[in-house]
């Protein structure tokens, strides 16, 4: 006769069997849950990491309040803390041109980068006091054959600034002027904008400026960056030098693709 039981060491096989699976099957959830910790803290790194490079930049240690200032990160002086000081100045050079002489008027002109013209407008009327300074900065022919000496890609974050003296984004403590004027609100500075680089005060305004490739956000608590004026054509020639990237491969400093201003020209 022949048994219907199961044989004993099949038995025993199916149970190993089972066990085996059920290791295995506890081995690839320890696993998925590892890596999707090691992804969570890589994203969370990388974020962090992209934080400190736009804040380390300027500052160092802020407060609160410079710390929402340096994020924006424009200021003319690569090692100035942001915010306004005590020691800051709080009234133009003796050498500024009076915001009347631009007052009222429009100055439409060319800026020349790397053989490229872009077609600017810079209004007296919403920023005199810019416009004054840099009407007469480009009939002086300052700008021609210096620098743009820094490139921002980040995500909200798309300036070329131009204009330092030295070529390295120092600004020149014997030509600073203010007040900030024309800023927005919002704190949105759309494509296309042309404002004006400062340090640590509303009146620490220079020879300095950038314009916005890109919708970019910059915080507004110490007073923002004057607006005046605008490109009206050829912005396409910044967003190429920013397609070439920033020089190390971070999303702050200088372009990897040297930028020298050939002329500008206001009329």
């Amino acid at each position: 006769m022949v048994s219907t039981k199961p044989d004993a060491r099949e038995a025993k096989k199916r149970v190993q069997r089972m066990q085996a699976n059920q290791a295995l099957m506890q081995k690839q959830a320890g696993r998925r849950k590892r890596d999707n910790l090691i992804a969570a803290i890589a994203m969370v790194a990388a974020v962090a990491l992209a934080v400190v490079l736009q804040i380390t930049v300027f500052s160092h240690n802020p407060s609160a309040a410079d710390l929402a200032n340096a994020e924006s990160g424009l200021d003319a002086t690569p090692s100035a803390t942001s915010g306004p000081t005590s020691t800051a100045p709080s009234t133009n050079a003796a050498n500024i041109p009076l915001p009347a002489t631009a007052a009222g008027k429009t100055f439409t002109g060319s800026l020349s980068l790397n053989g490229s013209p872009l077609g600017v407008e810079i209004d007296g009327s919403t920023a005199p006091q810019a416009a004054a300074v840099f009407k007469s900065l480009a009939d002086e022919k300052f700008f021609d054959g210096l620098s743009c000496h820094r490139l921002t890609t980040a995500d909200k974050f798309g300036v070329l600034q131009c204009g330092s003296k030295t070529g390295d984004g120092a600004s020149d403590p014997s030509y600073q002027w203010g007040p900030v004027e024309n800023t927005p609100a919002d704190g949105i500075y759309p494509a296309g904008t042309i404002a004006v680089a400062r340090g640590d005060s509303t009146y620490s305004n220079g020879t300095q400026f950038f314009i916005v490739y890109k919708d970019t956000y910059l915080d507004q608590a110490s007073g923002g960056y004057t607006i005046m004026g605008k490109v009206t054509s050829g912005l396409d020639a910044v967003t190429g030098i920013a397609a070439g990237g920033v020089s190390g491969g971070t999303t702050d400093g200088a372009p990897a693709t040297p930028v020298t201003i050939d002329s500008f020209t206001l009329n």
